[in-house]
């Protein structure tokens, strides 16, 4: 006997609940597919990933990632964030300022006395043009204008979503500046492959492909030590529980609350993207591998989270009821000396791929 279709009318956002003007802009929502069973939401305001159907082993579909059922409940909440592409760098800056060519740039202090995720007039609270559309495809386009929150330069910047037969959401950034500045661009996904809003993400398991992590301060900012996790709590190159180390009493996860941390990765190369971490939940069977382009990776465990948020099916979002893994470049890079640069020049070229492959 067949078995009847399952019943996805509450997992999917509706286009109507996502059509407004914003700023002289429209507002609306894209949907991507390939032959796969899975399917992609995205809206054109912040470039947000809405939601992302992935059946599980035993043929139930969910939505693995967190957000709202409209474009007014984006709005209207605090801003955690959700699937939104940032820039112009992503994570923190200290202090809210940096120096190119003896010349000090002040930015937006929205997380006093740093600065974070661009600043509130981020890459997340923008109307981006939609330049390209398909089964498929979408390509998104933002001109950052030279000055806004501080920055310099005129950057023009491409999201292109992809999806394949293979269920590979592919991502790739691409910039261009008329000066010189600093580029950090990344999507802030929260994903639980049980489905959105369904639990902890305490039992998933997670490796990730680092030897080394950057520490930070009481005020989440990188000391400037790139530091070993021999098998400390900040240890997943062996698969592990996300959860079972993270109330230990250790100083950086306290700071934290929990995970929310720069990872090294095993790789030298940014012109192919290589494995960076790998989620298995033993529930639903999914699988999340994430391939990247960048040095270094951010996870996240939700810690700020706190059932504030009422999220899609009018589900609260609880603390470590989901998982960020950010691909990026370090955070306050244009800071720190010995960490890799982060400086565009007019005469070159932003691009970064991540891939995000849903097996079973």
């Amino acid at each position: 006997m067949t078995k009847p279709a399952p019943d996805l009318s509450k997992k999917i956002p509706r286009q109507k609940d996502f059509q407004r003007n914003h700023e002289g802009k429209e507002i609306g929502l894209f949907s991507i597919a390939n032959g796969s069973e899975i399917r992609i939401f995205i809206t054109n305001y912040g470039a947000r990933i809405v939601g992302i159907l992935v059946p599980s082993a035993g043929g139930r579909v969910d939505n693995v990632v967190l957000g709202y059922d409209s474009i007014q409940d984006y709005f209207d909440s605090r801003e955690p964030y959700y699937g939104a592409t940032i820039g112009r760098y992503g994570n923190r800056i200290a202090n809210g300022d940096f120096t190119l060519n003896g010349k000090r740039y002040d930015l937006e202090c929205n997380e006093p006395p740093h600065h974070l995720h661009g600043g509130n007039r981020g890459f997340h609270s923008v109307v981006w043009d939609v330049c390209e559309i398909g089964n498929s495809n979408l390509t998104l386009r933002h001109l950052s204008e030279d000055g806004v929150d501080g920055y310099p330069g005129n950057l023009l910047v491409e999201v292109r979503f992809s999806i394949n037969s293979n269920g590979e959401l592919i991502i790739d950034y691409s910039a261009k500046t008329d000066k010189q500045t600093i580029v950090n661009l990344t999507n802030h996904a929260y994903f639980n492959l049980s489905g959105a809003g369904n639990g902890s993400v305490s039992d998933h398991l997670l490796s990730v492909e680092a030897e080394f992590f950057t520490p930070v301060d009481e005020f989440m900012i990188p000391t400037g030590e790139i530091k070993k996790v021999a098998d400390g709590p900040f240890d997943f190159e062996m698969e592990k529980r996300m959860g079972r180390d993270w109330d230990q009493l250790d100083p950086q996860l306290i700071i934290a609350g929990g995970y929310d941390h720069n990872f090294v990765l095993n790789k030298s190369r940014t012109d192919i993207p290589e494995l960076a971490a790998r989620v298995k939940d033993p529930v639903s069977g999914r699988i999340l591998e994430i391939e990247t382009t960048e040095l270094g990776i951010q996870f996240y465990t939700a810690n700020a989270l706190g059932g504030e948020d009422i999220g899609r099916e009018k589900i609260p979002y609880e603390a470590r009821s989901a998982f960020c893994l950010e691909p990026q470049h370090f955070p306050d890079s244009p800071n720190q000396e010995n960490f890799p640069s982060v400086i565009l020049n007019p005469d070159s070229y932003y691009s970064s791929r991540t891939i995000y492959r849903f097996r079973i």
